[in-house]
């Protein structure tokens, strides 16, 4: 229900009595999503709001690629279950990775949901609601081949105002044995770059000074007039001659804002190539840094992965990286325990992370997630013993490397983006260096938003900890 008073100006802000609330859960193309879903739910009168009792509409953006992450949001759903019963006409509803895999199950299994909609059918969120109102089930999961979002402004509900998201890739093809990515998000499609910098304009608009370009695989971004990357090669030779790829996407951004803070990620070690690095390396916009996950340090266990590259290949790639940018960080996932991972293959990635000496990194155990082509072929014959001890040296040896590497920046000066107060203490602030390793310096007179120039005292596995020498803009 809106209220309208007929005595209003067309340009008063309606209010609505429809509150949402999101709670996300998962990657960073998950939260990205929710602002999408945030900007629909806008535009049909629904608001924002903290209080998750104060909701008519609660929606969880969920994640499938692990069976922990799965286990939290049931857990979620249970605890929030007493605000069902509180408010018989609260509706709450899954989104994303989750609600793609369990599809209509989840409204038989979850007994408290009403809504249950995959990552490219947001935009049928509207009707969705409204089949609840009359009872019917409101489940749409329906993948794409061609939905990006393109159109939708993103509503940044629960934003710091000076950091945002902006995806311009959906879906992967890769089909690493693994995950579940391909199942949930579908095929890899690119979106189009007029369309990018139009959102990136809008964020500069309202002051913000850095962006994050997003997807599941930046470096297989493919703009050729729209379609799919894998249907390339039917274009015509004008398409062909005038795609963008990721690297002249990111020459573009950085060259068109300036003054605009600019990080990507992730990183795909096969699609990644030197283009990308010299176009890092001319633009002092781009952050140098790398978030490129390696999964595993042996060629046996990348090839059951069906990773498409080997150690050999992804060594070389980091030698590539530390020549052209050599002061770039550096970062990773890697999974333990992938079926028939041997002691050997084990070692060989801890060899690799000694090679490497990554600045920090995504550690976990594996997790058999069904439908994929390892859990369809492979038995989950590692113990969780064995599992839990892989991880905890493979944990433990990345912290010596990230406690090394942060001590390197002592006595030494970084530049900083101010984000938000610091979680330890009120009294310090808190921002990402180009890097992106977390800086922590006491407040003085400087302000979130603020670039500054911070002189390193000392550290931690995890941060870095000085003092402001002075705004640099």
């Amino acid at each position: 229900m809106i209220l309208v008073d007929a005595k209003l100006s067309n340009e008063t802000k309606i209010k609505s009595l429809k509150k949402y609330h999101i709670i996300s859960y998962g990657c960073q193309m998950n939260f990205a999503d929710s602002e999408i879903v945030a900007s629909i739910l806008e535009n049909i009168g629904y608001d924002y709001t903290d209080d998750i009792e104060k909701s008519s509409l609660i929606l969880l953006n969920t994640c499938s690629i692990r069976e922990k992450a799965e286990q939290t949001i049931r857990k979620k759903l249970s605890s929030i279950n007493f605000l069902k019963k509180k408010n018989s006409s609260l509706k709450i509803g899954v989104l994303g990775c989750m609600a793609e895999r369990l599809k209509e199950k989840f409204l038989h299994e979850e007994k408290i949901v009403d809504l249950v909609v995959g990552p490219d059918a947001y935009r049928d969120l509207p009707n969705l609601l409204k089949e609840i109102e009359f009872g019917n089930d409101a489940v749409n999961v329906l993948l794409s081949k061609d939905e990006t979002y393109a159109d939708i402004n993103p509503q940044r509900f629960n934003s710091n105002g000076i950091s945002a998201f902006v995806s311009i890739t959906r879906g992967c093809d890769n089909m690493c044995t693994f995950c579940v990515v391909p199942f949930t998000r579908g095929r890899e499609r690119s979106r189009d770059p007029k369309s990018i910098l139009n959102e990136i304009n809008k964020l500069k608009e309202n002051g913000y000074k850095e962006i994050t370009l997003l997807g599941q695989n930046v470096d297989s971004y493919l703009w050729y007039g729209g379609g799919l990357k894998k249907d390339f090669k039917k274009a015509n030779n004008i398409q062909k001659r005038t795609a963008i790829n990721f690297a002249k996407l990111l020459d573009l951004v950085a060259k068109c804002y300036p003054d605009f803070r600019i990080r990507f990620t992730t990183s795909n070690p096969q699609d990644m190539d030197i283009e990308v690095l010299t176009t890092m390396q001319t633009h002092s916009n781009i952050c140098n840094h790398i978030h490129l996950p390696v999964q595993s340090g042996s060629n046996k266990i990348l090839k059951a992965m069906n990773r498409q590259h080997t150690r050999e290949e992804y060594l070389n790639l980091i030698s590539n990286i530390k020549k052209i940018l050599p002061n770039c960080g550096i970062s990773h996932d890697i999974i333990t325990g992938f079926p028939n991972e041997t002691e050997k293959d084990h070692i060989d990635t801890l060899s690799l992370m000694e090679l490497v000496r990554y600045d920090f990194g995504f550690m976990f155990k594996y997790s058999e997630r069904p439908g994929t082509l390892a859990a369809r072929k492979m038995k989950d014959n590692i113990t969780e013993k064995v599992k839990q001890r892989r991880l905890s040296e493979i944990i433990d040896l990345q912290f010596q490397h990230s406690y090394k590497n942060l001590s390197n920046y002592k006595n030494k000066l970084t530049e900083i983006l101010i984000e938000k107060e610091s979680k330890k203490s009120t009294k310090f602030w808190c921002g990402r260096n180009e890097q992106n390793i977390m800086v922590v310096i006491p407040k003085e007179n400087y302000l979130p938003g603020d670039f500054v120039e911070v002189l390193v005292e000392n550290n931690t596995s995890t941060t870095l900890i000085g003092f402001a020498k002075k705004k640099i803009k």
